[in-house]
């Protein structure tokens, strides 16, 4: 069902690759409740995904972006911006690859190379996403900035390795940059810790299904999926929630308020 909540804004999605992409279903819905939106992802990322399916069916053009190339992201807002005929309502974040993961190093044996790069692109791309926008005036007055994260930023989950530390980094450049562009323009920048998901990246996490089992039974609502997490985000692009930034928001179905569920106590009883 849509409610008309985006209805006139304009924004970038980053991140989309396949239908499986929290990014992916956001988009569709951001469409759903009334907005033009601009996709964006790493030339790889596009050569690999299917983002022309999801162009097509939102009508939005493709505009490819290196997080990690501030003359990529340089052209990717000035374009946007051409393409709206106006400045940006909202963007998502939804950005991260741990190459230490992909390669099977633990975290006690770190390729501090692959480390730098997991911190660059999926961490740091977002200060340099708020700082092109920033300096180019790009985002309206009271516009809205989601990056996704995981509870791993404050609770040891083993096999996601220097990811976790990724995350916390996510989580304080939202709450840094959302001080100063809060005073600046009013703008919103928050994250929002997500239920593990069963997308093409967290799929690739060692031990991925024990870990989203795990989770659906330790959750009061259970786990929530990538199409209930565009709900939410679309909700915090809306006017509705003009007053909240510099949040890290939890959208797990209660996982991180839960001590330990009857599921739980009943299955290590067996």
């Amino acid at each position: 069902m849509a409610y008309n909540l985006l209805k006139g804004k304009k924004g970038i999605i980053f991140g989309a690759l396949d239908e499986n992409s929290i990014a992916w279903a956001t988009a569709l819905r951001c469409v759903e409740e009334g907005a033009e939106i601009v996709l964006t992802n790493a030339p790889i990322a596009l050569r690999m995904g299917e983002i022309n399916k999801l162009a097509e069916i939102t009508n939005a053009p493709v505009i490819p972006a290196d997080v990690t190339s501030l003359e990529d992201l340089n052209n990717l807002f000035t374009k946007s911006m051409e393409h709206f005929g106006g400045k940006i309502d909202f963007v998502l974040h939804s950005v991260g690859m741990s190459l230490n993961v992909r390669k099977g190093k633990p975290y006690t044996d770190l390729d501090y190379d692959f480390s730098h790069k997991t911190f660059d692109i999926s961490a740091m791309s977002l200060h340099r996403v708020l700082q092109t926008a920033y300096k180019l005036d790009a985002l309206n007055e009271w516009a809205s900035v989601v990056a996704l994260t995981y509870i791993a930023a404050q609770r040891v989950f083993p096999d996601y390795s220097e990811m976790a530390d990724a995350k916390a980094l996510l989580e304080s450049v939202a709450r840094s940059f959302g001080y100063h562009y809060g005073i600046s323009k009013k703008v919103r920048i928050n994250t929002i810790s997500q239920s593990p998901t069963r997308t093409t990246a967290g799929s690739g996490v060692k031990g991925f299904d024990g870990f989203i089992n795990y989770a659906e039974k330790m959750s009061p609502l259970g786990n929530a999926s990538a199409k209930q997490c565009a709900d939410y985000t679309v909700s915090l692009f809306s006017d509705l929630t003009r007053m909240v930034t510099m949040q890290n928001l939890f959208h797990d179905g209660g996982f991180s308020s839960t001590g330990v569920t009857m599921d739980v106590m009943l299955q290590m009883e067996k």
